[in-house]
């Protein structure tokens, strides 16, 4: 089972849900412009990359623009939605790599969506999900956390510290999988994630973390 094919399930739930021009965790983002983002991803990776090379200024990005248009009516919304939902073909590169790349990217968009307008209770995902997510956090989390100030570990409550960045002095983190993946690839403020550590350690870490997200 492709944990990611469930969740994608749960995002376009939300997504037929929620209203396409409510804001999302990532700034200047709204609903319908998170969602032309995955099917970009997904259907026209070249176009995207096109987007991050050539794009004259921040945020101008003219051919996710053009698929932000496209959905600007209902109809348009929801026809879009469609397309998402039914995933990629056999084809496609992006199914090849399933959980791995898919999975991540997932969770993370369909929260950036469910928080966008405020402090959203954690949602409950199913515990095979939570196991699936925790395996894929240690590599992503010691990518992010390279040059944090002092060592890094992570912790699902009440289980094994895994450290992801070696230091003299360490800060723990813990929260569930959805939580620690909101914070780890930047959404801090909008994850309920507890740190513990020396003060030391602490003091020297929260700034970096703030200013790092």
């Amino acid at each position: 089972m492709r944990w990611m094919d469930n969740e994608r399930a749960a995002l376009v739930a939300t997504l037929r849900d929620s209203d396409p021009s409510a804001p999302t965790l990532c700034a200047g983002w709204d609903v319908r412009r998170m969602l032309a983002h995955l099917v970009q991803r997904e259907h026209s990776p070249l176009n995207q990359l096109q987007d991050v090379l050539a794009k004259p200024l921040p945020g101008h990005e003219p051919r996710l623009g053009a698929v932000v248009f496209g959905a600007e009516t209902a109809a348009g919304y929801q026809a879009l939605i469609t397309r998402f939902a039914a995933g990629t073909g056999p084809l496609n590169p992006m199914t090849w790599f399933g959980d791995s790349v898919q999975l991540i990217e997932y969770v993370i968009h369909h929260e950036d969506i469910r928080r966008g307008t405020g402090d959203i209770k954690p949602r409950v995902i199913p515990a095979g999900l939570g196991d699936a997510l925790w395996r894929r956090l240690p590599l992503m989390a010691k990518m992010m956390f390279r040059s944090a100030p002092v060592g890094v570990g992570i912790q699902v409550p009440g289980g094994k510290i895994v450290t992801v960045h070696k230091g003299q002095d360490a800060v723990v983190l813990t929260g569930d999988p959805v939580e620690m993946a909101l914070y780890v690839m930047g959404r801090r403020s909008a994850a309920h994630v507890e740190l513990g550590g020396s003060p030391q350690a602490v003091a020297a870490f929260t700034p970096w973390a703030q200013k790092s997200s």
